[in-house]
C-alpha cells in the first residue's frame, strides 16, 4: 500500500464531512454531562467503545466481503435506529463515496450502485478494500478518523484547547488499540450498543437550541 494514500485518507481535509459532527459530544456538553477534561476522558473511552462493537464490526465484514455490501449497508440501517446517529452515517457514507469517485476514480467508480444507504462503516471498509489498504489499516483508521473528529469536535465547542486535545489523542492511543485487538474480528452476530447514555444524547441533537454541528 501507498504511504502516500494512507496519509491522503487519514488528512483532515479529506472530505469526508466528518468537521459537520460531534458523535454527541455537543449535546452531551450542553447537558452538563461532559464538563471537564476528565469526563472528556470518559466520554472518549465509552465512545471508542461503542465503535469498536457497533460499527467496527461492519466495516470488517465490508471488507472481508465486499461483494455483500448492499446486504452489510441494509443491515446497518435497521440496527442504526437512532434517527440523529442514522442520519449523521449515511451523510458521512456518501461525502466518503463522492469524494472517492472524485479522487480516486479507477478505483470505485461503482461503488454507488451497489447501496441504498450509503452508511459510513460498510461503505468504508468495501472502498479501503478496493483501495487495497490493509484489513489492519482500515480497522485502525476506523478508529483514528473516529477520535480525532469527537476530539476536534471539543476544541471547536471550547471545552478544551488544541494543545489539550492533542495531549488527550496521545493518551487515549494504547486504548484505542486495545478496542481495536478487541473488536476487529467481530462478526455481525456480536454486535452491540456498549453505551447507550452516547445514544440517547445523539439522539437529542435536534433538540438542542443552538448547535454547531449536525449530530
Amino acid at each position: 500500500m501507498d504511504d502516500w494514500l494512507l496519509w491522503q485518507l487519514c488528512d483532515s481535509a479529506f472530505p469526508t464531512g466528518g468537521f459537520a459532527h460531534s458523535l454527541g459530544l455537543e449535546a452531551a456538553w450542553q447537558h452538563g454531562e461532559v464538563r471537564n477534561r476528565s469526563e472528556l476522558f470518559s466520554f472518549l473511552e465509552a465512545s471508542l467503545q461503542q465503535l469498536g462493537h457497533a460499527a467496527l464490526p461492519f466495516a470488517m465484514a465490508a471488507f472481508d466481503e465486499p461483494e455483500k455490501l448492499a446486504e452489510f449497508d441494509q443491515l446497518c440501517d435497521v440496527f442504526t435506529t437512532n434517527h440523529v446517529a442514522n442520519r449523521a452515517s449515511r451523510a458521512q457514507g456518501r461525502a466518503f463515496l463522492t469524494a472517492a469517485e472524485r479522487i480516486f476514480k479507477l478505483e470505485i467508480e461503482n461503488l454507488k450502485l451497489e447501496i441504498e444507504f450509503a452508511h459510513y462503516a460498510p461503505v468504508l471498509g468495501a472502498g479501503l478494500r478496493r483501495l487495497e489498504v490493509s484489513r489492519a489499516t482500515t480497522a485502525r483508521l476506523f478508529l483514528f478518523n473516529h477520535l480525532r473528529s469527537v476530539l476536534a469536535a471539543a476544541v471547536r465547542l471550547n471545552i478544551i484547547g488544541p494543545m489539550e486535545a492533542q495531549i488527550l489523542q496521545h493518551k487515549l492511543s494504547p486504548k484505542a488499540e486495545i478496542i481495536l485487538n478487541a473488536c476487529a474480528l467481530l462478526t455481525l452476530d456480536q454486535i452491540a450498543q456498549t453505551s447507550p447514555l452516547l445514544d440517547l444524547w445523539q439522539g437529542a441533537q435536534d433538540r438542542l437550541y443552538s448547535r454547531l454541528f449536525q449530530s
